[in-house]
């Protein structure tokens, strides 16, 4: 059956707005990845989109996870929770992550428990880890260029390179283990060569820190591998290429190498479908109001700089024309200049690969609910 009759007979069924997830799709692009990178251990960032069904999912597919905060971080140890004591530590040292470098003094003393890997950047978190997280292991988040990326990060995390060795030292005389070192390129990154100079500045850290008598053993290189959200944007398959090389030649074999994709796994494995529940005509153009919108799963217009074309199951002539959201506020804008045909109240109209920050987001705003999600090739 074409995924367009998938969309509109799933539409019928359970209404709209609806959130459709392709389950074939998440464990498709876990695969690539693993394929593309063999070396490097991928763990799912569970903020992208933390759906229950998808993190089963990954979880069943092998997959490593990184969290950002407790809620996180259990929706994760669900799946693990009753195998033996001994299993379950190890899964939690081997295959969880909590890389948020700022945490809260009850999630680190929530965290403890579990001894697990948790990013840092700066003294004052080492201070506090110290005190309420003294068995967790440590990896030094540094700042690196985020050039040319959707989302910019590093002006809010990461140590500058020039004081990283300072920190693995101060965190290793404070009596906690520091593991390795992590960056973030930021997310959606079509520049590659901000991987290549992460990788450089991060062994010239690593070198320093080892001279220093604290050798690191593991490389976080974070997120930001890119969805092809358009045409325009590089395969991963050409990214993969430049970090192999790279990774291979600057990082002996003993340096474990991890990543946090998380719009990769998840961007391409969804689609939303909305009906058209307005119509009118504003200065010449004509304007469409649909049943979801920047509040919902639309969000990340707004929130991740993303855009996602709204595509129609009617055909003819199409004219430019605006798409707003339910909601009575003029920043709920999808777009003003989608291309469509004439629609009728009742149409259906939908955007694919929006998985990935979309649901994640999505709020009660002027009382209109969120999509309803529903799950295919589980």
């Amino acid at each position: 059956m074409r995924k367009t009759a998938v969309y509109t007979e799933l539409a019928r069924r359970h209404g709209t707005p609806l959130f459709i997830v392709d389950h074939a799709a998440v464990r498709s692009n876990y695969g690539a990845f693993t394929r593309h990178l063999p070396r490097v251990q991928p763990y799912y960032a569970v903020k992208a989109n933390p759906d229950p069904v998808i993190v089963r999912t990954l979880f069943d597919a092998g997959a490593s996870f990184d969290v950002a905060s407790i809620a996180e971080f259990e929706l994760v140890y669900e799946h693990i929770r009753r195998l033996p004591a001994r299993e379950r530590q190890r899964y939690i040292w081997d295959k969880i992550v909590y890389s948020h470098p700022i945490k809260d003094r009850r999630t680190l003393e929530k965290l403890d428990p579990y001894k697990p890997l948790v990013a840092y950047d700066n003294s004052e978190e080492i201070a506090k880890i110290r005190r309420h997280a003294p068995h967790a292991g440590l990896v030094l988040r540094i700042r690196v260029p985020n050039t040319g990326s959707m989302v910019e990060l590093s002006s809010k995390f990461g140590a500058s390179p020039g004081e990283a060795a300072d920190l693995v030292c101060e965190a290793a005389d404070a009596g906690l283990q520091v593991e390795g070192l992590g960056f973030h390129v930021g997310s959606q990154c079509t520049n590659f060569d901000n991987y290549i100079q992460a990788a450089s500045t991060s062994a010239s850290v690593m070198e320093e820190a080892e001279k220093r008598g604290h050798p690191l053993r593991l490389l976080d290189i974070g997120g930001g591998f890119p969805v092809r959200y358009d045409p325009h944007v590089r395969p991963f398959g050409e990214l993969a290429r430049i970090l192999n090389r790279e990774l291979n030649r600057i990082f002996p074999q003993n340096v474990e190498i991890i990543a946090e994709p998380g719009r990769f796994m998840v961007g391409s494995a969804a689609t939303v479908v909305a009906e058209v529940i307005g119509k009118s005509e504003r200065d010449g153009k004509r304007c469409y109001y649909i049943n979801d919108g920047i509040y919902h799963t639309y969000s990340g217009i707004f929130f991740d700089h993303c855009q996602y074309p709204v595509r129609s199951f009617r055909r003819g002539p199409r004219r430019v024309s605006a798409v707003f959201g339910p909601t009575c506020d003029a920043l709920d804008t999808i777009s003003q200049a989608e291309e469509l045909p004439e629609l009728k109240v009742g149409d259906l109209v939908y955007s694919e690969n929006i998985g990935a920050y979309s649901h994640a987001s999505s709020t009660w705003f002027n009382g209109f609910p969120p999509a309803k999600v529903v799950h295919i090739n589980r």
